[in-house]
């Protein structure tokens, strides 16, 4: 017996429930996981339901269970389930930590009656057979003569059946008498309630698994073995049915699960316009994709939940791998191509705000297939698609959607549950144009001709890239990561985001999966810093103008947060996408960052540098009064910051989850708030509280004494330990200390031998909290490049940078870390972090 033997009905609702965030499946046992045999004693299991019921309680987010009429003594020697299988006795009354109802004194002198009674009554009839358990007593009468039997069950019911106390359960060929309640549907509730789970299957043959079959609910799913009447809602016909269902289902959930099939994080490819980003896969899914804002809930979650999660695809009729997929040149127009096929996506810009629009063109000789299936709300909410002359309608929503696509015939098909438009077209004819509106209900065409529309999306990046003074090596390389910076600089607002994604995993299969589709004080810093050393001042005025705004809302700069999102407010508490499996079953998802309520004290020091950068910058360009009022009064305000806390422990640049430490690098970046106001200050004239000099030494000799550890020879990552930490390799980046200083040199010695990894380096490898490991962050890969230029190791440097551009994708984009021994990158994508310290390599180098 196979799967694809399985009703269709069947295998959808199985295929539907095994993407529950949390699933219970649940058995009888006899009938159904067994075969009715005569002889109790060797009624065993099929060893393929056992097989699968056991790797199906294995996977996360499962529970299995068997609920038999048997005792669970005699439960447990007969199925030879393992421990991680759930089993249950005496019709959902008997657990393996006892009794649900406990058995008194007079309920063990009654059963010992009937029990006397019952085994009377089998002496009279020959084939009969009494079972004793511990709470009740059955008569079977399988192997009697029917009509002995059906008078055996007569004499049970007008008697021992009638006394006080006795419940009566009837099943097929036996007749059971507890004295404890009894309640199948009571048990499967009991676990679901423990498990949490979210969608429950039950299984069963007999009269007493209806007690299940009517507790069963929404998405739960119940499957009748066998003829007979039931509240199931499916049928099988045999045992061997079964165990080809569990096995179907375990296939199901194992694949869901896991992301079967999730691209590598290295080709995802970003798409942007001044107020959103997408990723299309290699084969030009658009995998994500957010409206109203980058930071808010997912159109299209395919990268974390699979197609059920949303997507919208386009590929040849034909099916055949992607020739190639590049950037048009110096824009965020994305090409993929095979043979004789091509889609080109773009985001356009002549939207309002509230708008997200996404256009595709597929050219070529070629037919296409066109997939489109939008999920809102990360697939929460359920959709309905009404096919239009010019496109389709999304309902359902609270945002109006429409995809206008004039002349596309669609099929709209429906799993039970969402809803999905496929098509076939064929461009030989001309190019054919798909326009996904989020935050519109207008289907009618654009006043502007979308050729026009692309020109002047794409002259957008083209025209900014050529006022770019960008690094010599590897200039094509820089001017992608420049643009990808750009490309995550919400230009409405002034914020910039740290990536694109939510819960790309740090580790394949792991739960350090963290939302970074929010501002970062020092991320967005860091970041406008980068472009300011390219010639673009725009953007670092904008995020300044945004640090303005915020600071307004707080009443004192020391208690800024360390990130807020894209306009500035602050975040919802951290929450979990339970319906998404994750990145390659990554999970959780989430979406929220706690850190929002951390301290992070270093944050200062980057706002201040920047101010620096940009100061300098107008000067160059013969700006008057480059030091601007306002732009000098918040760097006032971030000194006074640091004169309030920096004494005081803290989280630190990595978002610990646990104890606040004295950490180094934050120490070191309330120097260099102090420091680079100080120098500032006297270059352009303006005037200095006394204190400022002071604390900057007291700062800085604090850091010297009680950063450096003897023992590892290093400054280390906090006062207090030994344990090492890249970041730290700030003390000499930042000119704290000389880096001719022989302690400087000894760190990096220290950090290339602790935290390097043939082509990457690690934060840090102490117990941070978290279970599960990280892979190495490119941008302390980039520190480390800096580090050796400092001690005059060039040729490292040179090799580590050459190892950091191997590492980038096809397309030029970086992710957060990589994993030197699978070679694969993780962690969110593109990452800013990652693009701004490879230009500060290439600058540096060149």
């Amino acid at each position: 017996m196979s799967a694809q033997d399985l009703p269709i009905e069947l295998r959808r609702a199985l295929s539907t429930v095994a993407r529950t965030p949390r699933l219970l499946v649940a058995s009888d046992y006899d009938g159904t996981m067994a075969p009715i045999v005569s002889d109790p004693e060797k009624a065993f299991p099929h060893a393929e339901s056992v097989r699968a019921l056991r790797a199906l309680a294995g996977l996360a987010g499962t529970t299995a269970a068997v609920i038999s009429g048997r005792a669970l003594k005699d439960l447990a020697a007969l199925s030879r389930l393992p421990a991680e299988v759930q089993l249950v006795g005496s019709h959902g009354s008997e657990f393996d930590i006892g009794f649900i109802h406990a058995i008194d004194a007079n309920a063990k002198r009654l059963l010992r009656e009937i029990t006397e009674e019952i085994q009377l009554i089998s002496a009279l009839y020959p084939g009969t057979s009494v079972e004793t358990k511990p709470a009740s007593v059955a008569l079977h009468v399988r192997n009697a003569d029917p009509e002995e039997g059906a008078k055996a069950l007569a004499a049970v019911h007008a008697d021992a059946a009638q006394r006080v106390g006795v419940q009566v359960t009837e099943g097929k060929s036996v007749v059971e008498l507890a004295v404890v309640a009894t309640d199948k549907g009571h048990a499967l509730d009991l676990i679901r309630h423990q498990e949490g789970a979210t969608a429950a299957v039950f299984l069963g043959d007999d009269v007493t698994d209806e007690d299940a079959f009517q507790r069963l609910q929404g998405p739960d799913i119940g499957v009748k073995v066998g003829p007979g009447d039931s509240l199931a809602e499916f049928r099988v016909d045999s045992t061997e049915d079964v165990a080809a269902a569990l096995a179907f289902l375990l296939d199901e959930r194992r694949t869901w699960l896991s992301g079967a099939h999730a691209p590598p994080i290295e080709r995802l490819t970003m798409l942007a316009s001044p107020r959103s980003v997408a990723l299309v896969t290699p084969d030009a899914t658009v995998t994500w994709l957010c409206h109203p804002e980058p930071d808010s809930a997912a159109v299209f979650a395919h990268l974390l939940g699979g197609t059920e999660a949303g997507h919208f695809s386009i590929g040849p009729h034909r099916s055949a791998l992607p020739l190639s997929q590049r950037y048009i040149d110096s824009t965020m127009t994305v090409r993929t191509r095979w043979a004789s096929l091509a889609v080109t996506d773009y985001l356009p810009h002549d939207v309002g705000p509230g708008r997200t629009d996404l256009t595709r063109v597929i050219s070529g000789q070629a037919a296409a297939v066109v997939t489109f299936a939008p999920r809102p709300e990360f697939g929460q909410v359920q959709v309905v698609l009404e096919a239009l002359e010019d496109g389709l309608r999304v309902h359902g929503t609270n945002e109006p959607f429409v995809l206008r696509s004039p002349g596309v015939q669609w099929n709209v098909i429906s799993d039970g549950n969402q809803e999905t438009a496929h098509a076939v077209v064929d461009p030989s004819q001309g190019d054919v144009v798909l326009e996904l509106r989020c935050g519109t209900d207008y289907l009618g065409p654009s006043e502007v001709p979308e050729a026009d529309r692309r020109a002047r999306a794409e002259a957008y990046w083209s025209d900014w890239t050529k006022t770019l003074t960008l690094p010599t090596l590897k200039p094509d390389l820089m001017k992608r990561s420049a643009l990808t910076l750009r490309g995550l600089v919400h230009v409405d607002s002034g914020s910039i985001l740290a990536s694109a994604t939510t819960s790309l995993p740090e580790e394949i299969g792991g739960v350090r999966n963290w939302d970074y589709r929010y501002c970062w004080l020092r991320d967005a810093a860091l970041t406008a810093s980068a472009l300011v050393s390219l010639g673009s001042l725009g953007e670092a005025e904008g995020y300044l103008a945004w640090v303005h705004d915020v600071l307004e809302t707080l009443p004192g700069p020391e208690r800024l947060h360390p990130l807020y999102t894209i306009y500035g407010a602050g975040l919802a508490p951290e929450a979990v996408i339970d319906s998404l499996p994750g990145y390659a079953g990554s999970r959780p998802v989430r979406i929220g960052n706690a850190a929002n309520q951390q301290v992070q004290l270093d944050v200062f020091g980057p706002i201040v540098e920047l101010i620096s950068d940009l100061s300098h910058a107008r000067e160059k360009q013969g700006v008057e009064n480059p030091l601007s009022d306002r732009d000098w009064e918040l760097l006032c305000a971030m000194v006074e910051a640091v004169e309030r806390r920096w004494f005081e422990p803290d989280h630190g640049i990595w978002e610990i989850r646990d104890n606040p430490r004295h950490h180094v690098y934050s120490k070191v970046m309330g120097w260099v708030t102090v420091d680079r106001a100080i120098t500032l200050a006297k270059h352009f004239g303006r005037t200095i509280a006394p204190g400022w000099a002071p604390l900057r030494d007291t700062i800085a000799e604090e850091v010297r004494e009680k950063g450096w550890n003897e023992e590892v020879r290093s400054y280390t990552a906090a006062y207090d330990g030994t344990d090492l930490d890249a970041a730290t390799l700030h003390i000499g980046l930042s000119g704290l200390i000389d880096p001719s200083d022989e302690r400087f040199t000894a760190t990096v010695t220290a950090t290339e031998a602790e935290l390097r990894s043939g082509s990457t380096v690690y934060r840090y490898h102490h117990d941070d909290g978290l279970p599960g490991t990280e892979g190495g962050f490119h941008l302390c890969a980039a520190w480390l490049v800096e580090a050796y230029l400092l001690i005059g190791q060039r040729a490292d440097a040179e090799a580590l940078f050459a190892q950091l551009v191997a590492a980038a994708g096809p397309t030029g984009l970086l992710s957060e870390e990589y994993d030197p021994i699978a070679e694969r990158s993780l962690g969110n994508h593109p990452q800013a972090y990652s693009h701004l310290g490879l230009l500060r390599c290439a600058q540096l180098l060149a």
